[in-house]
């Protein structure tokens, strides 16, 4: 089944803040998730790039190189600034930086603590940070928390679809 790209999918608000909890949910256990996986997959892959794609490892880079991007755009939202920052969308530091040189359990432990932190700082928000609103630079569109976050659940998961593809010998 081929995938929507990306740069494609549309994100339409999300009216009802009592998702978030469920949302939060699938934030926190992506890197549960993500170890599941590689240890299923790698007894059939060693994880290389295909046609072009960015191997497993690279896969798994990407998700770390932008822990930052999301913790910061979230504390944005927060502070109540009107705009969020700008992605880079070329993935410079995907791409230049040597994942496939890491160990799979590095990549994940890097990739778990990182995320951790933005889970600390999500578990400890106010109702009145779940009003805030910035635009986001990319889509134009205004995102509070719960937007963001089922953002980045998708795009994590958008990733980790990736991966088993690349596992089963599928480049998507």
């Amino acid at each position: 089944m081929k995938r929507t790209k990306w740069f494609d999918r549309k994100f339409p608000p999300i009216e009802d803040n009592g998702l978030f909890p469920s949302i939060l949910e699938r934030l926190e256990y992506t890197a549960i998730r993500l170890n599941y996986k590689i240890e299923r997959l790698l007894v059939s892959t060693p994880g290389e790039a295909q046609e072009g794609k960015w191997s497993i490892k690279k896969e798994i880079g990407h998700l770390i190189d932008l822990e930052p991007l999301w913790y910061e755009r979230m504390l944005q939202i927060i502070k109540g600034d009107p705009d969020l920052k700008v992605a880079d969308l070329t993935n410079r530091k995907t791409h230049e930086t040597d994942y496939d040189s890491r160990a799979f359990d590095d990549l994940i432990g890097d990739f778990g603590a990182a995320r951790q932190k933005m889970i600390d700082l999500l578990r400890n928000i106010t109702p009145d940070d779940l009003e805030n609103v910035a635009i986001h630079p990319r889509l134009g569109t205004p995102m509070r928390l719960i937007d963001l976050a089922y953002f980045v659940a998708e795009h994590d998961d958008h990733h980790l679809a990736q991966i088993t593809d690349l596992g089963n010998g599928h480049p998507a």
